[in-house]
């Protein structure tokens, strides 16, 4: 199955935002725990940016879930 970069960065963001709240994160304070600005939480759940792995590592850490896990979505 092909997906595109956008769809699939798309579907990340929504994951993450869904994560977060799960949590009972507000944007800044997952930007807070990763050590990122509340924008850029906003810019990587509205699919506005393509982060790199290594802030991917650090949002997994402070949701308290394996890296994985933030690749484990539905495709929409």
């Amino acid at each position: 199955m092909d997906i595109s970069e956008e769809t699939f960065i798309t579907n990340l963001g929504i994951h993450i935002r869904q994560l977060r709240e799960k949590k009972g994160l507000s944007q800044q304070d997952l930007g807070d725990d990763c050590d990122i600005s509340k924008n850029q939480v906003g810019r990587i759940e509205r699919a506005e940016i393509n982060t790199s792995i290594k802030t991917l590592v650090k949002i997994a850490n402070a949701l308290d879930v394996e890296p994985k896990e933030l690749f484990d979505f539905p495709l929409k």
